[in-house]
């Protein structure tokens, strides 16, 4: 299946396609500022920022809803380069964008390949950036599979989505069946004991990377981990010979954005890296979420980085038991997330099948 999938990609035609000519690029109605307004953790409208996580969405706010830009419509950080797909109307903070299709055929399955090929076209994008005004955004040209007449090729997109998704299915992860354990853990989340604990305490010494310039770094397979949320932070592929760090770490970056990582890879001096290597991969990734929470609070910025001394000074709470960091509940957690996730995504998928058969039947002569 994933040699199919490869396959596709490999053999089908690309075009370059202005973003401009794609995409409306239009300002937000009304800029709502966050330290002056109440935002909740439940509500009806989105509030969406320039934060690299959670879909830019920081919460949801109450105001006026004629000040509500468009569902169906991606939403671009000016000076962040994050790029996310809002399904229904939302209100913005400062500096966003909002990308209006310009075509009938975008939705929600095609929006992800288009904001998969805008993240390649911003890859060089550096943090604190002011030049993406309007005029640049719409000149950044996005590589697209592209039919023989020169046209956009949806088609292509749909189906590729939808065979990736049978692939989801055949590998198991769509198994999205919750198990008693994971039941229980939902369940009893809200009566979890929680405790304190230091970073330093828990992992030791956190490490700091080294700088690397852009033109010394030589091309290889090596992730090489920066500050920013554009491609997790890596920001290139290297052969130079670097400090190497394992797999199951968190980073944290220059302003307390925090990121599991699977993979082993190399670090500048602007990234902090948390030795949870022994912790288990489920718990290392509770750890991660709990290390964001606690360090990307605004307190870093340009002018005030988020170091290795930092991390080793961060306390984060976590479940506890007999005192001690509660690893199996965390595990059990994210386990039970992670599935109700892939739910969603195969209720989607099953949605989107059953639109597709319904439109084939219509067009069937009796």
């Amino acid at each position: 299946m994933t040699a199919s999938l490869n396959e596709r990609l490999r053999t089908v035609k690309w075009g370059n396609y202005k973003l401009g000519d794609i995409f409306e690029v239009v300002s937000y109605k009304k800029r709502f500022d966050a330290n002056k307004v109440c935002v909740y953790e439940d509500g009806r409208y989105p509030y969406i920022v320039r934060m690299g996580t959670n879909n830019g969405q920081k919460g949801y706010i109450n105001e006026d809803t004629k000040y509500l830009n468009d569902g169906n419509t991606i939403s671009f950080g000016q000076d962040t380069a994050t790029v996310f797909y809002q399904e229904k109307p939302y209100f913005t903070g400062d500096k966003i964008k909002i990308l209006k299709p310009k075509f009938p055929e975008f939705c929600k399955s095609n929006a992800q390949f288009f904001i998969a090929t805008m993240n390649l076209a911003f890859r060089s994008f550096s943090w604190g950036s002011s030049s993406f005004n309007t005029e640049i955004i719409k000149d950044v040209k996005l590589t697209l599979p592209s039919t023989p007449d020169g046209e956009i090729d949806y088609g292509f997109m749909d189906s590729f989505v939808a065979e990736l998704s049978a692939y989801l299915a055949v590998s198991g992860l769509d198994n999205h069946k919750l198990s008693k354990e994971e039941e229980e853990a939902l369940v009893a989340y809200s009566t979890y004991e929680w405790g304190t604990f230091n970073l330093k305490s828990l992992y030791g010494k956190s490490t700091r990377g080294k700088r690397l310039k852009s033109e010394d770094r030589i091309p290889g397979s090596l992730p090489f981990v920066t500050a920013g949320e554009a491609e997790e932070g890596v920001s290139a592929f290297i052969g130079n010979d670097v400090e190497v760090f394992e797999k199951n770490t968190t980073t944290i970056d220059m302003f307390g954005s925090a990121k599991y990582r699977n993979y082993s890879y190399g670090g500048d001096d602007h990234v902090a890296i948390v030795h949870t290597e022994t912790v288990p991969m489920k718990a290392a990734i509770f750890v991660t979420s709990a290390c964001h929470k606690a360090a990307h609070t605004g307190k870093f910025d340009y002018g005030h980085n988020f170091y290795a001394k930092d991390a080793d000074a961060l306390d984060i709470k976590l479940p506890v038991k007999d005192g001690q960091p509660d690893y199996q509940a965390m595990e059990l957690l994210i386990s039970a997330v992670q599935k109700l996730v892939i739910k969603d995504v195969v209720r989607y998928t099953d949605q989107k099948i059953a639109g597709t058969k319904e439109l084939i039947n219509h067009k069937e002569p009796n």
